[in-house]
């Protein structure tokens, strides 16, 4: 072997290196999400006490209300825990499906069905039908305080339903099409 065939080998073997510690490094770089995974969390708790003081001021003033204000009163509990279980549909599929497996539920009794099975093109759907079902909470809200509700808010908050539907059923569309494009 000459000289420059070892030099050029020398080099090739650093270049590779180079490579390996690159790809170490935007590899490992997924970990940064766990930032924003705990940021949800956090979001999680101050949920929580949000449906305390929302759920004690209903079960204050829910004897003098009348039935569309016990219903509004109802509706903003039920938007909230559906809010709280889209976050912990986001923390838990998010994270294994970008940072790592949650080994801690691996092999609990409790953990849920779904869990490790929610692909990104399922949290999408998951995560349109949620917001969806949101909107259509806080738009019955509306309408069952109709006589208080400005009309052109109203037609806006429509509006902004309807996108978010229409949204929903072209992202399942786009979903069954990829699906049967893959058989």
């Amino acid at each position: 072997m000459n000289q420059e065939q070892i030099s050029k080998e020398v080099q090739l073997d650093n270049s590779g290196a180079i490579e390996k510690g690159l790809e170490l490094l935007i590899f490992n770089s997924r970990w940064i999400l766990t930032v924003f995974y705990v940021g949800l969390v956090l979001s999680l708790i101050i949920l929580a006490i949000k449906f305390v003081q929302e759920f004690l001021h209903f079960g204050l003033t829910f004897w003098n209300s009348s039935e569309a204000e016990f219903l509004t009163g109802v509706l903003a509990l039920v938007d909230k825990t559906l809010l709280a279980n889209l976050l912990i549909l986001v923390i838990f599929s998010g994270y294994e499906n970008f940072v790592s497996v949650i080994g801690a539920a691996k092999d609990s009794d409790d953990r849920p069905s779904w869990m490790g099975e929610v692909d990104f093109a399922g949290l999408k759907l998951k995560l349109i039908g949620s917001i969806v079902a949101l909107s259509g909470i806080n738009l019955l809200a509306a309408f069952l305080e109709i006589s208080t509700t400005n009309k052109n808010d109203l037609g806006w908050m429509i509006a902004i339903h309807l996108v978010f539907v229409v949204t929903g059923v072209l992202f399942a569309l786009s979903e069954r099409v990829m699906i049967h494009h893959k058989k």
